[in-house]
């Protein structure tokens, strides 16, 4: 096999630059004509288009304000029921001490809406009966006739002191005509407030199935975390439970209580805003603290599942105020202003690149182009895959990034042009040009990385548009040094105009000060160098380092005494 030339290396980096580009849109189009999930244009932030307000007033049982911290907790939370529906760049902050005012960029989906409006704390209790939710019989005469309201003279308190939470001896008369009398879809009857100490009628989240619960015997505190994922031996979706020390120990002892029970005294209801999410069924005796729940999920229900297991234990309960439509903060007009501001940096970068290095600065714009295409396209496909929303800090993180790039192409041309002084090739100088520039290249970059990671991880919600996408460019910019600038570089410096080092090509060595074949190894000097020949040397001599000085002073003095003593020869002669 022949060894890789540097043409060839060029093509091989400039036809993998192409893949990539071709697999990015290639993904994208999917998600625009297969998904219809994806769009060609990057999704803007609340800031940019407007979006979705929801304001919740913080409700407590004796109705006295809530403190700082617990609001400060539920604002946590819902910003992680918020993120877990995949929507970024949201806004959540308090508002007067009992409110919490969620902003969400764009229109809110109604799952959206659910999980930030399902704000009560989420309960565990264990099943005591479960039936139709019907609230008619049918009579002697065979017509259907609603159950009467419940006779306020029937007993309300248990004849007998229960013992633990699936204790029958909850059901009282009078809660039993509650249950038959109870209307799932009726608006009135709201379980949400409920007692924790007491038993609870409720229906799940479909009104499909009417339950008896008994008291709280765990609530969402105890649950460190909920996964969704598929169960190797069935190959069905199940959520992970991961209970804490206090909930492993309280929920295995539970398990050993509802395992083998008779049904539904077997089953275990996790009740968010008084509505079952999940009542399965105890099918051992779970003491490590992690069980799971199977059932006919799918990927979507289990996920949904699990964030409501996860993220429902907010410290208050939550009334929703109002849920509005609010236009943009900032508007169209603030990213015209940043789009021009981007404009006029990409200008100025390019008059400066065509001054200085004159054809060479072609280079750097067709690399700025080639940049923004992949950067453009990657927005699309972050938007759709990970809800990322394009703000005002993100368009000052592109602006920001041009100026980061002009420097590492300033880096690289000025690398070139000091081999050219040393008297080396076009094509020598662009292959140990990049040998010593790319050391300090990458350094350059991983501390842009590093300082973008710091900023999205330790700044406010507002900056992390910034960081996001300085990470990102930064990254791009890396890919398009490895596999544009330097390839295409390789295969100028072959070209007739590059190779020859014409004035206009900007490595013309002559023009840069080239006044030495090799290292240490000086034409002839002029008797009068005058004009652009004189700046030109003088150039070159400012830009010699010491160790060059030195053994240039050497090459000197050892030229000049070899003379001498040639001549004392001659005159031994």
């Amino acid at each position: 096999m022949a060894p890789s030339t540097p043409v060839r290396s060029a093509w091989r980096a400039l036809t993998g630059l192409l893949a990539i580009t071709a697999v990015l849109f290639g993904v994208n189009a999917l998600g625009v004509h297969v998904f219809q999930q994806s769009s060609w244009t990057p999704e803007l932030a609340l800031d940019l288009q407007g979006g979705t307000q929801i304001i919740l007033e913080a409700q407590t049982a004796d109705g006295a304000a809530p403190s700082a911290e617990q609001m400060q907790q539920a604002v946590t939370i819902i910003r992680q029921r918020v993120d877990a529906t995949g929507v970024g760049e949201a806004d959540i902050t308090t508002e007067g001490g009992r409110n919490i005012v969620v902003q969400i960029p764009g229109e809110a989906d109604p799952e959206t809406r659910e999980r930030i409006e399902a704000t009560a704390q989420l309960q565990l209790r264990s099943v005591l009966y479960a039936g139709a939710p019907a609230t008619t019989f049918v009579g002697e005469d065979g017509a259907e006739t609603p159950y009467p309201s419940p006779d306020p003279a029937l007993p309300a308190t248990p004849t007998a002191e229960p013992t633990n939470g699936s204790d029958l001896a909850w059901i009282t008369p009078a809660l039993q005509a509650q249950f038959l009398a109870y209307d799932c879809a009726n608006p009135a009857n709201d379980p949400a407030d409920a007692p924790a100490d007491q038993p609870l009628i409720t229906c799940d989240a479909g009104q499909t199935i009417k339950y008896i619960l008994g008291p709280v015997e765990l609530d969402g505190t105890s649950i460190d975390d909920a996964t969704n994922g598929v169960d190797p031996q069935n190959g069905r979706w199940v959520v992970n439970l991961d209970f804490n020390d206090e909930g492993t120990e309280v929920f295995g002892k539970i398990s050993q209580r509802l395992f083998g029970a008779t049904p539904p005294l077997d089953q275990f209801a996790f009740v968010l805003d008084g509505s079952v999410l999940s009542a399965p069924q105890m099918n051992g005796v779970i003491l490590d603290g992690n069980p799971s729940i199977s059932g006919s999920f799918t990927q979507e229900s289990s996920k949904t599942l699990a964030d409501q297991l996860k993220y429902g234990a907010l410290p208050l309960s939550f009334a929703v105020v109002s849920s509005d439509t609010i236009s943009a903060t900032l508007g169209s007009q603030q990213l015209q202003i940043g789009l021009i501001a981007g404009l006029i940096g990409l200008a100025l970068v390019a008059i400066y690149s065509l001054v200085v290095y004159r054809a060479l600065g072609s280079v750097i714009i067709a690399s700025l182009a080639v940049m923004g295409v992949l950067t453009y396209i990657a927005l699309c496909i972050l938007a759709w895959r990970m809800g990322f929303r394009l703000s005002l800090a993100g368009v000052a993180g592109l602006i920001v990034t041009i100026g980061f790039t002009a420097d590492s192409f300033i880096v690289y041309f000025e690398r070139i042009r000091d081999e050219l002084r040393d008297g080396k090739s076009i094509t020598s100088a662009v292959e140990d040009g990049w040998s010593r520039a790319k050391r300090t290249i990458y350094i350059s970059k991983s501390i842009n990385i590093l300082a973008a990671v710091v900023l999205y991880i330790l700044a406010d919600a507002t900056v992390k548009g910034f960081a996001f996408t300085l990470g990102l460019t930064t990254v791009i910019d890396i890919v398009i040094f490895i596999l544009f600038t330097h390839p295409v570089m390789q295969l100028l410096a072959r070209t007739r105009f590059f190779g020859s080092g014409h004035p206009l090509s900007g490595m013309d060595p002559k023009s840069l000060g080239a006044v030495y074949r090799g290292r240490a190894q000086f034409r002839a000097p002029l008797v009068a160098e005058r004009g652009r020949a004189a700046r030109s040397r003088g150039e070159a001599q400012r830009r010699q380092t010491i160790a060059e000085r030195k053994q240039a002073e050497l090459s000197g003095s050892k030229g000049r005494s070899g003379d001498t003593l040639t001549a004392v020869k001659e005159d031994d002669d």
